[in-house]
C-alpha cells in the first residue's frame, strides 16, 4: 500500500515566490474595478471620523523615496483607523503654485512681460503643474495608497485660490495684515523675498573684517588722553559688502568697553575681547590706557564713514555681546533684521542700495553694477587704501541658503506685504496652542515652540509670476492700498468663478464698484497689485480650504503628518492662520519623520547620484517591500534606503509569506466553525498559541495606537519566525500530517492556525497592503466573508483565550524545549543522529514542580521535542540526554516505535498509523 497517499499533505496554489513588481500592478486593477475606496465609505459611513489631512506636496518631477515614505506612512495610519472602525476618508492634495514649477517652466518659456505673455507663461505652468500632479497620482496609488484621487484638492482649484484670497481678506480685516518697508531674506537668482520657511542653512566660507571708524566726535569727557588724537570704533563684521550701506554702530549700554592705544591712535572695543582681538591682528605693541567704560557713555557720538563720506552714529543696542568679534556692531538697516529696527528707534533710514539680481546701484557709485559678493574683494581693498583695515581673514560660519537655488541669500530691504504675528497676542497664543497639540515624537513641541518665540513677521509678498495675486488694488495718485472688505469680497468672488487668471486677464474696474473713487484722495485711476502671495500662504489656507469647506471632514482635523521640517513650514503656517481667524489649532495631533538618507547616512540627491523615484522602488523591489522598510523604519530619525537595507527585508518578508503560505496550505480542507472543537477540548499547546495570539493582538494595536509601526513590525516578524516557524508549526506537523483528517486534534490546530492567518492578514493589511490582500483571497476560499482585507474589522481580543496558567506550563516547556533542540542540533552535526525521529529524549530533573509538570505532558513532549519518545527521571540535577529512539521506524509517520510490526496486515506501521486507517475506512 502506498502509505504517502494516506497523509494528509499540504496543499495550496499560493505561490512560494511573491514576484510584487508583477503582481502588484493587477491587484491594484482589481482594487480600481471594484471601487474599494468607495466600498470603504460605504461601511464606515456615520461612525466617528479620524481625518489626517494631506500636507501638499509639489506638483513637480517624479516621487522619491522621500515622498514615498511619507505618503506610506499617512496610508498606513488611515488604513488603520478605518479597520478600527473609524470613518477615515483621505483627500490626498497638491501644491501647484511657486517657484519649483515657475523655474522648471522658464527654462522652455521666455516670459514676456504683456498681459498676453504673462497669461501665456501662467498657462504653461499650469499645465505643467497638471502634468506632474497625473504623474505622481499614479505613482502614490502605485505604492498602494488608497483615497479620493479623481477628487483631490489642488490650490490652483478656483475654489481653493478664492480660499486663498478669503482668508487675506479676513486677515486684512482683523488687523494682521500690513505693507511696510523692512529687511526680508532675499534670493538673488530668482529676485523675490523669502519667507524663513524657504531658506536652509549651510556651511559657507566668507571674509570677515576688522575695520576702524574714527570719531567725528572727541571723547575727551572719558578719556582726557585721546585729546586731538585719531580715535576710532573697531567695528567686525562678515559681510563687507554690506559696509556702503553702513549707517551706525551699535553698542550694549552695559558691557564695559576699554580705549586702547595702537602707535598714535586710539580704538574703541568691548574691555573683554581686547586680547583676543589683539591676537587675531598680531599685535603685540598696545595699551589698555582706559577701560570700565559703560557703553551708554559713547550714545550719539558720531563718526565718519571710512570711504562714503557721510556721517554715522553710534547708537545702543541689547543684541550686542561681548561674546566674539569687537563688541561694536557694524549697523546697515537696509540689510539686517536687528540694524532695521535698532536704527529704526533713533530715527535712521535704511539704505539698501541693490537691485532685484543683488548688485549695486548708481547709490553706490564705487561698486556700481557689482553683485554683492563680487564686491566683497573690492571693498577690503579699498579699505586697505584707506589705511582703515586692521585685520582680515576667512571663517567657517552657518549661512542662510535659497531652498530652491541653493545659492546664499542676503536681507534686503524692501517694501512688502506682512502678517504681524504680534497684533491681538497671535505669537503668545501660537505658543500657547503648540502646547495643545500632540506631538508625535513629544521633542516637536519644543522644537516649533523654539520657533515660534523668534520668528519675525510673516512676509507674505513675493516678486514672481506663478502664484495667486495679493488681491490689492492701489489708487494711481496717492499709492493708497484699497483694503475694504466688501471690494476684498468681490476679488474673492471673481476669483471663484473664474480662477486667480482673472486678476491678470480682467481690467482693474472690474473688482471695484461702479464709479469708485480713493477714499484717502478722491482719485478715480487705479492698478492692481503685481506680486503674488507667498506659496506657504496657498498651504497655510489648505485647512480653510479643504476641511472647512468639505462637510465629510473635521476641522480640527484629528492629524496631520509631515517631515521634521514643517516646523518651521506647513505646520507653524497652518499655526498662524488658524490661530489668528479660528482661535484654536487646526489639528490635533501631529506626527513628523526624518529625512530619507542612503545606506552611508549621506543626503539623497540627483547631483550625488544617489537618488531613488518611488517608481523605480516599485519595479525593483515592490511597493509592499518599500512599505515595509517604512514600517521597519524608526521614522523619528533619517532613515537609511539601500539595496543592503532592502535585501534584508526582502529576507524578512519571504519569512512571512511563507509562514502564510504554509498556514494555507494545511487549511484546504477547513470550514470555519463547521468542525471547531470546543476550547476546553483544544490541546494545551493549541490553547498556548492562541493566548500567544491574544497577546500580539493587544501589543501590536498598542504599536499602531502609538504610530510605532517598527515596533509592530518587529514583533510581526519574531512571532511569524519564532512562534509559528521554529516552534507552533514545526511541532504541528506531525499531528497535521498523520491524524485522521476530522479529528479533534487536526481539527482543533486548524481553528488555532485559521484564527492567526486572519489576524495576521489583517494586522499587516495597513502595512503590507498587496500581500495581505493576497492572502486575504485565500481565505475568503475558506470562509472569510469579506470582499477585501481592507474592508475588514481590526481583529479584537478574545478574552477567554488569554490564559495565564497555560501560558505559566508552557513557558517551562519551551523553555526545556529550547535546550533539548540545541543538543540535537550538535547530534545531528556530528552525524551520531539523521533524522529527529531517531532521537530518544531522556529528562532528568531535580524538581519536584517541574517533574509534575512534564509528567502532565508526557504524551506531548514527543511531539514538541519532535521526537519518537521522551523518558522522565526524578534525579539530583537537572539533566537532559539523547539517546538512540526504541523500536522500528514507521514507514507512515517515521517515528521510531515498539509497536512497529504488531498489526500483521500493516507490518510496517506503528499502533498510531494502523488505528488512523481503520478511523478513516482505509485499513
Amino acid at each position: 500500500m502506498d502509505y504517502s497517499k494516506t497523509i494528509n499533505l499540504p496543499n495550496t496554489s499560493f505561490p512560494m515566490k511573491a514576484g510584487l513588481p508583477q503582481r502588484e500592478p493587477a491587484i491594484l486593477d482589481i482594487w480600481d474595478k471594484e471601487n474599494l475606496y468607495e466600498l470603504i465609505r460605504e461601511k464606515r459611513a456615520g461612525k466617528e471620523k479620524f481625518v489626517l489631512h494631506d500636507g501638499p506636496p509639489y506638483a513637480n518631477g517624479d516621487i522619491h523615496v522621500g515622498t514615498a515614505l511619507n505618503k506610506v506612512l499617512k496610508d498606513i495610519v488611515v488604513k488603520y483607523k478605518t479597520m478600527r472602525g473609524f470613518d477615515s476618508p483621505y483627500i490626498p492634495g497638491w501644491d501647484c503654485h511657486g517657484m519649483p514649477i515657475e523655474h522648471k517652466v522658464t527654462e522652455k518659456h521666455k516670459i514676456e512681460h504683456t498681459k498676453e505673455g504673462l497669461l501665456k507663461f501662467r498657462g504653461a505652468c499650469r499645465e505643467y503643474a497638471l502634468k506632474y500632479v497625473d504623474i505622481q497620482k499614479k505613482q502614490f496609488k502605485r505604492l498602494g495608497v488608497l483615497g479620493e484621487w479623481e477628487k483631490p484638492y489642488l490650490s490652483l482649484d478656483h475654489s481653493y485660490e478664492a480660499a486663498i484670497v478669503g482668508t487675506f481678506a479676513r486677515l486684512v480685516k482683523e488687523g494682521y495684515i500690513y505693507k511696510g518697508l523692512r529687511p526680508v531674506l532675499w534670493c538673488m537668482t530668482h529676485k523675490t523675498a523669502l519667507a524663513d520657511a524657504e531658506v536652509e542653512y549651510a556651511d559657507e566660507t566668507s571674509p570677515t573684517v576688522y575695520v576702524k571708524f574714527y570719531l567725528k566726535d572727541n571723547i575727551n569727557n572719558i578719556c582726557p588722553e585721546t585729546n586731538g588724537k585719531k580715535v576710532g570704533l573697531l567695528i567686525w563684521t562678515t559681510t563687507p559688502w554690506t559696509l556702503p550701506s553702513n549707517l551706525a554702530i551699535c553698542l550694549h549700554p552695559e558691557i564695559d568697553y576699554a580705549i586702547v592705544k595702537i602707535k598714535d591712535e586710539y580704538l574703541i572695543m568691548a574691555a573683554n575681547l581686547v586680547n583676543a582681538v589683539m591676537e587675531k591682528a598680531k599685535i603685540t605693541d598696545f595699551k589698555t590706557v582706559k577701560t570700565g567704560i559703560k557703553g551708554a557713555a559713547f550714545e550719539k557720538l558720531k563718526y565718519l564713514h571710512p570711504f562714503m563720506g557721510w556721517e554715522g552714529l553710534v547708537i545702543l543696542g541689547e543684541h550686542v555681546t561681548d561674546q566674539d568679534g569687537t563688541g561694536c556692531v557694524h549697523t546697515a538697516p537696509g540689510h539686517g533684521e536687528e540694524d532695521f529696527f535698532i536704527a529704526k528707534k533713533y530715527g535712521i533710514a535704511p539704505l539698501s542700495p541693490l537691485d532685484d539680481a543683488g548688485r549695486f546701484t548708481s547709490e553706490v557709485k564705487l561698486f556700481e553694477g557689482k553683485k554683492v559678493f563680487e564686491a566683497d574683494p573690492l571693498v577690503i581693498e579699498l579699505l586697505k587704501e584707506k589705511g582703515v583695515l586692521l585685520h582680515e581673514e576667512k571663517i567657517s560660519h552657518s549661512y542662510p541658503h535659497c531652498w530652491r537655488c541653493r545659492k546664499p541669500v542676503i536681507f534686503r530691504t524692501t517694501e512688502q506685504w506682512f502678517l504681524n504675528v504680534e497684533h491681538k497676542d497671535l505669537r503668545k497664543k501660537m505658543l500657547a496652542a503648540a502646547g495643545d497639540i500632540k506631538w508625535y515624537p513629544s521633542i516637536g513641541e519644543n522644537r516649533i515652540k523654539g520657533m515660534l518665540e523668534s520668528r519675525p513677521d510673516w512676509c507674505l509678498s513675493r516678486q514672481r509670476y506663478w502664484g495667486v495675486p495679493i488681491p490689492v488694488i492701489y489708487c494711481e495718485k496717492c499709492a493708497e492700498p484699497v483694503l475694504e472688505e466688501g471690494v476684498l469680497n468681490k476679488i474673492t468672488e471673481i476669483i471663484g468663478n473664474e480662477g486667480s487668471e482673472a486678476w491678470f486677464s480682467r481690467e482693474t474696474a472690474d473688482f471695484l464698484p461702479s464709479k469708485y473713487v480713493c477714499k484717502k484722495c478722491g482719485g478715480s485711476e487705479f492698478k492692481k497689485d503685481t506680486n503674488i502671495l507667498d506659496v506657504w500662504f496657498d498651504s497655510a489656507c489648505s485647512h480653510f480650504a479643504v476641511l472647512k469647506n468639505n462637510p465629510r471632514l473635521n476641522w480640527p482635523c484629528e492629524m496631520y503628518l509631515e517631515g521634521s521640517d514643517q516646523h518651521r513650514g506647513w505646520f507653524q503656517v497652518s499655526l498662524i492662520t488658524a490661530m489668528a481667524l479660528e482661535g484654536k489649532p487646526p489639528a490635533k495631533n501631529i506626527l513628523t519623520h526624518g529625512y530619507v538618507v542612503d545606506g552611508e547616512g549621506k543626503k539623497m540627491s540627483k547631483s550625488l547620484g544617489n537618488l531613488i523615484t518611488g517608481e523605480e522602488a516599485c519595479k525593483k523591489y515592490g511597493a509592499d517591500i518599500v512599505r515595509l522598510w517604512v514600517a521597519a523604519s524608526d521614522y523619528t530619525d533619517d532613515i537609511r534606503f539601500s539595496d543592503e537595507i532592502l535585501a534584508r527585508l526582502m529576507d524578512a518578508y519571504r519569512k512571512i509569506r511563507n509562514t502564510a503560505r504554509y498556514l494555507i496550505s494545511n487549511l484546504y480542507d477547513y470550514k470555519p466553525g463547521e468542525k471547531d472543537p470546543a476550547y476546553e477540548k483544544l490541546t494545551d499547546l493549541d490553547k498556548y498559541m492562541l493566548n500567544r495570539l491574544e497577546e500580539l493582538i493587544q501589543e501590536t494595536t498598542g504599536y499602531y495606537e502609538k504610530y510605532e509601526f517598527y515596533k509592530f513590525y518587529q514583533a510581526v516578524y519574531n512571532f511569524c519566525v519564532v512562534d509559528l516557524s521554529s516552534f507552533y508549526l514545526d511541532i504541528l506537523k506531525d499531528r497535521l500530517y498523520v491524524n485522521a483528517a476530522d479529528s479533534v486534534i487536526r481539527k482543533g490546530s486548524q481553528f488555532v492556525m485559521y484564527r492567526i492567518l486572519t489576524a495576521l492578514t489583517k494586522m499587516t493589511a495597513p502595512i503590507m497592503v498587496y500581500t495581505s490582500e493576497e492572502i486575504w483571497q485565500e481565505l475568503r476560499k475558506i470562509g472569510a466573508e469579506e470582499k477585501s482585507v481592507h474592508v475588514s474589522d481590526w481583529p479584537v481580543v478574545t478574552e477567554k483565550y488569554l490564559n495565564a496558567e497555560i501560558k505559566t506550563k508552557y513557558e517551562k516547556i519551551t523553555t526545556l524545549r529550547a535546550e533539548t533542540m540545541k543538543l540535537l542540533e550538535v547530534l545531528r552535526n556530528t552525524k551520531v543522529i539523521g533524522h529527529p525521529y531517531e532521537a530518544k529524549v531522556v529528562v532528568s530533573t531535580a524538581s519536584a514542580e517541574d517533574y509534575e509538570l512534564y509528567k502532565h505532558y508526557e504524551k506531548e513532549l514527543p511531539g514538541i521535542f519532535i521526537v519518537s519518545q521522551v523518558e522522565l527521571k526524578k534525579a539530583e540535577k537537572n539533566h537532559v540526554e539523547v539517546q538512540k529512539a526504541d523500536g522500528v521506524k514507521c514507514e507512515r509517520c517515521w517515528n521510531y516505535s515498539a509497536t512497529v510490526g504488531k498489526d500483521t496486515a500493516h507490518a510496517a506501521l506503528c499502533e498510531r498509523c494502523v488505528t488512523v486507517l481503520k478511523e478513516t475506512g482505509k485499513y
